[in-house]
């Protein structure tokens, strides 16, 4: 380990919980210290003030060196296997010399906001294998499940030189909207074996996916599979064509018998040179990037809204008449804008 790295990581770890400079985490981060990484994106992940200003300039320094990793969102109807999937297909292309990183979101109690953050428990083999990193946040109540800072997290990761990102969702519902604002490849596991094949899914998540992966076929799975992976096909060429001039496909696979793994990596691949030749690779991150700037605007503007003391004790005095139907919430919300605004 060069002396600079070790004056970094030890810097670092001499102010455990205490503040350290953005560009003693930059330094890590650049020589791939996994350490570092790990406690970078606790930084971007804290709401205390101070963090936010050295996590933003982080960022920025982390910038020029991202952007080069192939970002896969993955999601799945519960009892699918994503964890295992995950581990299974981490360990293939590990295998194939890329750099892995797992950003899984674990479900936060809305009730006491806690999480389990199981997911290196459920995927021992890949979490001690030197080529990947997991990082299980909780998803803290945000849209759909979605840890906020999970965008800020990949660019970190792409610093830090992974190849691959792959984004686990907790489940199918509204958190598969926001992943697929910021990957480039939308990854849907299914399960067959359990009934009709296409319900328990909605139609808006297939729209989204460009792979779908029949899992578990495998044993007396393996024919259902096929059968259900038919079915998938003939329901997709039902679908509108997608902008990016890509056609979903869909395949089987088991992460029991690692069988399927090397087709979909081989999928991906395909859909990257597709959307690179035409252009819709690069327009797709653009709009991302623009998205994801208007959502940072919304939750700036509507804490800064909060924070202001016009507003807050107009809704202290407002509240009574708000319960009681004597103001109706759109004339609150509207003296409340005109109040801040003023």
């Amino acid at each position: 380990m060069p002396q600079q790295r070790k004056k970094i990581i030890s810097k670092i770890k001499e102010h455990s919980g205490k503040l350290v400079t953005a560009n003693d985490y930059f330094e890590g981060i650049k020589n791939a210290d996994i350490s570092v990484l790990g406690q970078a994106i606790t930084l971007i992940e804290s709401s205390l003030e101070k963090h936010r200003s050295i996590a933003e300039t982080l960022i920025e320094k982390c910038l020029p060196i991202s952007g080069k990793s192939m970002r896969i969102g993955i999601t799945g109807v519960p009892g699918v296997g994503k964890s295992t999937f995950i581990e299974a297909w981490g360990n293939y292309l590990t295998s194939q010399g890329y750099k892995v990183a797992v950003l899984a979101i674990d479900p936060s109690s809305q009730t006491s906001k806690g999480s389990i953050l199981g997911d290196k428990t459920r995927m021992n083999d890949l979490a001690i294998n030197p080529k990947a990193f997991i990082r299980p946040s909780p998803s803290a109540g945000s849209l759909g499940g979605v840890a906020q800072k999970t965008r800020e997290s990949i660019i970190l990761c792409e610093a830090a030189g992974f190849d691959i990102i792959l984004i686990e969702t907790v489940g199918v519902g509204q958190s598969e909207t926001a992943v697929h604002s910021m990957t480039d490849f939308f990854l849907l596991l299914m399960l067959t074996g359990a009934g009709d094949e296409l319900q328990g899914i909605k139609r808006g998540i297939m729209e989204m996916a460009d792979h779908i992966a029949i899992t578990k076929a495998d044993g007396d799975n393996l024919k259902k599979s096929k059968l259900a992976a038919a079915e998938y096909k003939n329901a997709l060429h039902l679908f509108p064509a997608q902008e990016s001039a890509w056609v979903p496909q869909v395949s089987i696979c088991s992460s029991l018998e690692k069988t399927g793994l090397e087709d979909i990596w081989q999928t991906i691949e395909n859909y990257k040179n597709t959307t690179i030749s035409n252009g819709y690779f690069e327009l797709k991150r653009q709009r991302q990037t623009e998205y994801w700037m208007n959502e940072s605007i919304k939750e700036q503007l509507l804490n800064n809204f909060h924070k202001n003391k016009q507003v807050s004790n107009y809704l202290e005095s407002i509240r009574k008449d708000l319960h009681s139907g004597k103001v109706s919430p759109f004339k609150a919300a509207e003296v409340c804008l005109k109040k801040y605004f003023d």
